[in-house]
């Protein structure tokens, strides 16, 4: 079984769509702080906000903190004598307090269409300090907090929320936290849910005391309860967010502790900005874990970052596969906002948007074939000892297989550094080749349309050869395809992306061979077929996507289109 957990998505519904349609996984886990503000403009989550200070500062000089803010401003405008300042204020509070809920509910829809696209998975919410009980929303049937489900032998369990007040969110509508109290008192909610379920996955937005809580300035910050919880009982998996910056993996009393760091970005107490886009993948076999890789998703790219594994004598190791993008988020700097975003040629964009929409109503039968060519991957890996990877095109690119659906795919390997010649005599591809045969031909028809050598594209790169054949059909490749085991194939990418002229004037040179390819009748037909597919489950392609395949292909070509 193969987990995904996200932590803090502050707002970014988009990315969460992209990973959902980018990554395969049983259970999907989003958990704490989904939104980001409960309106749609900043100007008003401010206006709201300065309200909200005003009349915190006005029940506390009145002694009445142990109110919610909404329950003494409805008190104040009942009150007979109050001034025409509070009477316009909270009247203003209120209409506020009201919006901030029925956008809140819109959000939580919008976030629910993305979820329930994925249909053969199951995906989980909890709600964290920014957000309101998801009970009252859309996403109550994926709610955690307060919740469990058991999934193939395993319990999994939420407890939502924080000790902490966040400002400009209205404090009527948050999901109220009792995992304050001491864990001897009888009166922590959390614990006493945790203990009457006995999960085997324990989510909490809230850290454990001691373990991923530290705030800079303020140290620690987690939960005791939680903490001795998880010490004094059977927990494999503890999942939390939060503190974005007291990320990563932990083991304490055979507990493993993990916090990705932000998935959306957010605000610093600096006043900067940390892009996000972390999360981790978490294989399980029955009730052992396997195997934990730190991700990061950037733009529709996964970049493993840390891989984690059991070892003989109890212990984990952990190996950094991302040295630079480990090392940036370890110092708290960003690392791919600071590269300048390339412009892909238009043929590519229009594809790319369009690939995203029908990635949406991805298949099971594609995903048996990706999980199939991730297996193939492992095997070449233990078996030759060298690393390989695919990129992926067709109908397993776009998410749109059937039963009789073969799977084209290119091959990247690195050949022996003298190796001179064609590259499919090279022993590291013709051992993958052999492998490869070995598993999908029995299940599968598969085409391997082409090979590449990263050590020529990567000295093409370097030497700034802009006639490399084989490293312009890797740009060609890199811009519109699926990748399979992409961290062999992302240092070579970052390379190029360092001189984003030079990856401009490349996809400019290779612009001609987009639009061969997109006009044969071939890629049409493809075309034709893959709409057919979305007809068949129901789906009625949005005009806005007919519009950019009208555009995709230059012309009219078809009247259903």
């Amino acid at each position: 079984m193969r987990i995904i957990y996200v932590a803090d998505v502050h707002g970014a519904f988009d990315r969460v769509k992209i990973l959902l349609s980018e990554t395969v996984a049983d259970v999907y886990i989003i958990a704490g702080d989904l939104v980001d503000i409960p309106f749609y403009n900043m100007s008003t989550a401010i206006n709201y906000h300065e309200l909200q200070a005003y009349f915190h500062g006005l029940r506390v000089r009145m002694q009445k903190e142990n109110m919610i803010i909404e329950d003494f401003v409805d008190d104040l405008l009942d009150s007979p004598k109050i001034s025409e300042e509070i009477e316009e204020r909270g009247t203003k509070y209120q209409r506020y307090t009201i919006r901030a809920r029925r956008v809140l509910q819109q959000k939580y829809k919008v976030l629910e269409n993305f979820l329930s696209m994925k249909k053969k998975s199951l995906i989980f919410a909890l709600p964290g300090n920014y957000d309101m009980d998801l009970k009252f929303t859309s996403l109550h049937e994926r709610d955690l907090h307060l919740h469990w489900h058991d999934m193939r032998g395993l319990r999994v369990a939420g407890y939502g929320g924080a000790n902490i007040w966040t400002p400009g969110v209205p404090e009527r509508y948050v999901v109220p936290y009792g995992g304050s109290a001491s864990a001897e008192s009888g009166r922590n909610e959390m614990y006493n849910f945790f203990k009457a379920v006995k999960p085997d996955i324990i989510v909490s937005h809230q850290p454990a005391h001691g373990i991923h809580d530290r705030i800079t300035q303020f140290g620690t910050s987690g939960s005791t309860a939680l903490r001795y919880y998880c010490d004094n009982n059977p927990v494999l998996l503890c999942l939390t967010g939060h503190v974005h910056m007291d990320w990563g993996f932990h083991v304490s009393e055979d507990t493993i502790f993990l916090n990705p760091s932000n998935f959306g970005e957010v605000t610093t107490l600096t006043g900067g900005v940390a892009e996000g886009g972390f999360f981790y993948a978490i294989e399980m076999e029955n009730r052992n874990i396997s195997k934990i890789i730190f991700k990061k998703l950037v733009e529709n790219r996964i970049h493993d970052i840390a891989d984690y594994y059991p070892q003989n004598d109890g212990h984990w190791q952990e190996t950094v596969v991302d040295t630079e993008r480990y090392r940036a988020l370890k110092q708290g700097e960003n690392f791919d906002s600071k590269t300048d975003k390339y412009s892909h040629i238009p043929e590519v964009i229009l594809y790319n948007d369009i690939k995203q929409f029908y990635r949406m109503f991805q298949t099971e039968e594609t995903e048996e074939r990706l999980n199939k060519l991730e297996q193939v991957v492992l095997l070449i890996e233990k078996g030759i000892y060298d690393d390989i990877a695919m990129d992926v095109m067709g109908s397993t690119n776009m998410g749109l297989c059937e039963n009789t659906s073969d799977i084209d795919f290119v091959i990247y390997v690195r050949c022996d550094p003298a190796f001179e010649g064609d590259i499919n005599a090279c022993s590291q591809y013709k051992d993958a080749e052999m492998i490869i045969k070995t598993i999908l031909s029995p299940t599968y028809a598969f085409q391997i349309l082409d090979t590449l050598d990263l050590n020529v594209v990567e000295k093409a790169i370097r030497e700034k050869n802009y006639e490399d054949e084989m490293m312009m059909r890797f740009v060609a490749y890199r811009s519109i395809c699926r990748p399979i085991n992409y961290r062999f194939i992302a240092p070579v990418e970052d390379l190029l992306n360092q001189d984003i002229e030079f990856r401009t004037e490349v996809e400019g040179s290779i612009r001609s061979y987009f639009q061969i390819f997109i006009n044969t009748s071939q890629h049409t037909r493809s075309f034709k077929k893959y709409e057919s597919r979305i007809k068949d489950i129901g789906i009625k392609i949005p005009e806005t996507v007919r519009l950019k395949i009208k555009e995709y292909f230059k012309q009219n070509i078809d009247k259903n289109f």
